[in-house]
């Protein structure tokens, strides 16, 4: 329960920070934060890191020089006998196993990629999103029922999170059944209570900002502060947390689909799977587990450097 307790603390803490930064004014947060994040040579370089990405993903399949099934060098490439063809002037990454080319492999593989990072986070931050309005709108309001509400939904939440994610992501997958569709809704269902503790914590630290005090003084319903105040104004963190999450759905995807849990078709490129079929052949061609690997670490680094960047952007403590 240690390890439940120190993750839910940083969300806390997020969420907390993060009130505090816009205490300081709503309207310049944003921009103050952009001016940092642009000065931030950190920012910079998970910026480039994820538009190379991106702009491979999106234009990948109709600039690689083969089609990612075509074997039309399966003649050259002799698995049994540990004969393989590397890097050579028509492919640039070589081939694989079934003589196909896989510089075009890792460009269409990448498409897929994004495609699970994405959604997988995207899951994660609506349902949790919801999740944790619920848990923050019904302790803001107050009473007995919204008291329990909220106590009662932090408790499954902490359950969640107690569970390691990559154990719970598995098991999901397990029971799912093997597909691309699993994967997603498996990481994004680790990533449901990361989104819901924090909003619901940004949404209680707002709660106490001078601006709310003010509107139940002119006699505005708690409703009304609950949804038109609060609730926008607790966002900061979620939209931090989403990049961050990024990075994670990504390296999760890609372990489930090594594990064999990710698309049932291994002649669909995604770079989880092609690292899943390329361990066979470590011993004789080690570069066929380097590409995808390299690709999944610098794409989930990038998305690490720029959400630590817009972490520390938002941080009251680090303001000039």
């Amino acid at each position: 329960m240690a390890s439940t307790t120190t993750r839910a603390d940083k969300i806390d803490r997020l969420a907390e920070l993060t009130a505090q930064q816009e205490a300081h004014g709503g309207a310049s947060l944003w921009r103050e934060a952009f001016r940092r994040l642009r000065a931030s040579k950190m920012a910079v370089i998970g910026a480039v890191i994820i538009a190379v990405f991106v702009v491979l993903a999106v234009i990948g399949p109709w600039i690689a020089p083969y089609g990612p099934t075509e074997q039309a060098w399966r003649g050259e490439v002799f698995p049994n006998q540990g004969r393989f063809v590397g890097p050579r002037g028509e492919n640039w990454f070589g081939l694989d196993h079934l003589g196909r080319d896989e510089f075009s492999r890792m460009l269409v593989g990448a498409r897929q990629t994004l495609l699970v990072g994405v959604v997988s986070m995207l899951i994660g931050l609506v349902v949790g999103a919801l999740v944790g309005a619920l848990s923050g709108a019904a302790a803001t309001l107050g009473g007995a029922s919204g008291k329990r509400l909220d106590s009662f939904v932090m408790r499954v939440t902490d359950m969640l999170l107690a569970l390691p994610s990559l154990l719970l992501a598995v098991s999901i997958a397990a029971v799912m059944g093997q597909s691309l569709t699993t994967v997603m809704i498996a990481v994004g269902v680790v990533q449901v209570p990361v989104f819901a503790r924090l909003l619901r914590g940004s949404m209680l630290a707002q709660g106490g900002s001078d601006y709310v005090l003010a509107a139940r003084a002119l006699g505005v319903r708690r409703r009304r502060i609950v949804l038109t105040q609060i609730l926008p104004n607790s966002l900061s963190p979620v939209i931090v947390q989403a990049t961050l999450s990024l990075a994670t759905a990504i390296i999760e995807a890609a372990a489930l689909s090594y594990l064999g849990l990710g698309n049932p078709d291994p002649a669909v490129p995604e770079w989880g799977v092609m690292l899943s079929q390329a361990q066979r052949f470590f011993d004789n061609a080690p570069m066929m587990s380097v590409y995808p690997a390299v690709g999944i670490i610098i794409t989930a680094l990038g998305f690490t450097l720029l959400g630590e960047a817009m972490r520390e952007a938002l941080d009251p403590k680090l303001r000039g």
